[in-house]
Parts: C-alpha cells; structure tokens; sequence
C-alpha cells in the first residue's frame, strides 16, 4: 500500500467525524426553547438593561500591566538561562537591570497614568 494511501484514509475518517458530528448533534439536539433557555447568561444573575451599554475602558491599563509583566518575564527567563551557563557573573547583573529598569519605567508610566488608582 502506497504511504499517500494512508494520508487519504485519515483525511476522509477526519471529514466523516466532523459531517458526522454536525448530523448528530443537528439530529438529536431539544428543539423547545423557552425564556431560561435564550437568554444571556452572566454568572448568574438575571441580565439588567440593554448589553449595549457604555463602560468603562480604563481595564486597558490593566493589560497593558499584564503585558509588561508578563512577556518581560518572558523574555528574562531565557537570558538568565543563557547568562547563568557563561560564568560572567557580571553580564547577568546587566541582563537582571536593564529587567528592572523596564519594569521600574512600566510601573512609574501606570502610577502617573492612575492605573494603580481604583477608587478614581
């Protein structure tokens, strides 16, 4: 048997689960529906208003800290890594404050931006 046979025969067994699937759930799936049942959930609680409200966008910041933390961090383990194998201890204090450095600068940006402020 040719090794493309075999590539064949998966995509086909993929394509008939995923039709079959489709038909299934089409098939067997309750067809009452009644107030409970198409209405928006949100934890719990009976939805108040109409969703197209205006918010608040300030959660921005609060990514943006993510953000910094998050993909710095990211980028730090793998230079301490690097720089933990090569027996320069002083390459790594450099790596470890220019990290802080960053972080310092993220941190000075979101307290004057009032970030960090949650009873504005």
């Amino acid at each position: 048997m040719p090794s493309w046979v075999a590539v064949v025969l998966l995509f086909a067994l993929a394509f008939l689960f995923a039709v079959g699937s489709l038909v299934g759930t089409m098939a067997l799936k309750p067809r009452r529906k009644y107030r409970a049942k198409v209405t928006a959930y949100e934890s719990g609680m009976e939805p108040i208003g109409d969703a197209r409200g205006r918010h608040s966008i300030r959660f921005y910041l609060v990514a943006v800290t993510f953000l910094i933390f998050d993909v710095e961090l990211l980028f730090f383990y793998p230079w301490a890594l690097y720089f933990n194998m090569i027996d320069d201890r002083v390459s790594l204090f450099g790596v470890g404050a220019v990290f802080l450095a960053i972080l310092a600068t993220a941190f000075v940006y979101e307290w004057r931006k009032g970030a960090l402020d949650w009873n504005r």
